[in-house]
């Protein structure tokens, strides 16, 4: 593209950026818009996850035709000396699906290859020389500076395998924690795509973000061979979620910063699990509805206000990362998942009630209760 000129320059083609792009070439085809990608294709490497409930039924037509796989029948965990089957069904998406849809709903719309060195409000300078004019920015780019927040790390690695031959395994098994546990809590994270191709990732909730990635890939190959599976790799990804456990909301976004935000950068992903889809759905729908004018101040007080509400998962995060010792945390997911159903399924959509809050803490607690009460004496920013 030669002329660059637009209404709205999004700024990173990732899973908000690239929803934000989709809901308003939707419902707004007259903003002149500009995704901005500096990769080959948007989206990276990555497959997003959410159970039925994480979105609302009325916003379902946004991600439902990225959906590479579905499990109607629901999905499973594994604890030691506990299994359970719930009948929430779950989705995945995955990069491929998002980059297809962008490319056919932007057309030239789409920049790629396109790496950004300065963003103002009204304008977007490019590394090849390029100026974007634009009477409004979002800057969906990834984290921000995570050094201003409290974070454990969600960190993984994923293998999909095509098998010699079938492996199975009917529905996704959210966490297998019968695995030796290593750095942190450790589980193992398992999606059929079909009878003879399954993705094994790898999870740890650890206190570092640092991956060993050569240990891992060797850990997924070990427990596949457990398994009796051999087959050929055939993709591969891996990732570091921050688990945020306090902080400070103004410094990650300062409020004299002039450009809006959008996604993890905006710190709009639920804060004890780091996954960001659900909110990421919410937020594209709510910003297709608002006015180009204002859009700094606008998203500024819309991830204030999920700041607030997250004030109860950073809680529970500081009791997993302060109070329980790393190689127990698995109990703290294990005596979770006995819980009801509909209070899980509203746990990872981050829209837990009162009710719910007061049953997942109370009970015999799955931490030592000196150690417990230390990291409550001090509640998170």
């Amino acid at each position: 593209m030669d002329e660059l000129d637009c209404d709205l320059a999004i700024i990173g083609g990732g899973l908000s950026g690239g929803l934000i792009a989709l809901a308003f070439a939707a419902l707004r085809p007259e903003v002149r818009l500009l995704l901005v990608e500096q990769g080959e294709r948007p989206g990276g490497n990555h497959v997003w996850s959410f159970f039925d409930g994480d979105v609302a039924p009325a916003d379902r037509w946004l991600i439902d035709p990225l959906v590479a796989h579905r499990w109607p029948q629901g999905h499973h965990v594994d604890f030691p000396g506990y299994s359970r089957d719930l009948a929430t069904p779950y989705n995945s998406v995955n990069t491929v699906q998002l980059a297809v849809a962008l490319e056919r709903a932007l057309g030239e719309r789409l920049l790629t290859h396109a790496t950004v060195t300065a963003v103002a409000p009204d304008h977007v300078e490019l590394a090849d020389g390029r100026k974007i004019r634009t009477q409004a920015v979002i800057d969906a780019r990834g984290a921000g500076d995570l050094s201003t927040l409290r974070c454990g790390w969600q960190k993984f690695v994923g293998h999909a395998l095509r098998l010699d031959a079938p492996h199975g395994i009917d529905r996704p098994v959210i966490m297998d924690a019968t695995v030796d546990q290593h750095d942190g809590y450790r589980f193992v994270y398992l999606l059929p795509w079909d009878d003879r191709t399954i993705f094994i990732e790898d999870t740890y909730y650890s206190d570092a973000p640092q991956l060993d990635t050569a240990t891992i890939d060797a850990r997924i190959a070990a427990y596949a061979q457990a398994k009796g599976w051999q087959g050929e790799v055939i993709h591969r990804e891996q990732g570091v979620l921050p688990v945020v456990h306090g902080g400070d909301f103004d410094r990650y976004w300062p409020k004299d910063d002039p450009v809006a935000r959008a996604g993890v950068r905006a710190g709009l992903f639920q804060p004890m699990t780091g996954y960001s889809l659900p909110d990421a759905v919410r937020f594209a729908r709510w910003l297709a509805d608002q006015p180009l004018d204002g859009l700094p101040a606008a998203t500024r007080a819309y991830a204030r206000a999920h700041w607030r509400r997250g004030g109860y998962y950073r809680l529970l995060g500081k009791m997993l990362f302060g109070a329980a010792r790393p190689d127990q945390r698995w109990r703290i997911f294990a005596r979770f998942y006995r819980l009801r159903p509909a209070l899980i399924q509203r746990f990872y959509a981050g829209r837990s009630t009162i009710a719910d809050r007061i049953r997942i803490l109370c009970g015999r607690p799955p931490v030592p209760i000196r150690d417990a009460m230390r990291t409550l004496w001090n509640p998170p920013a």
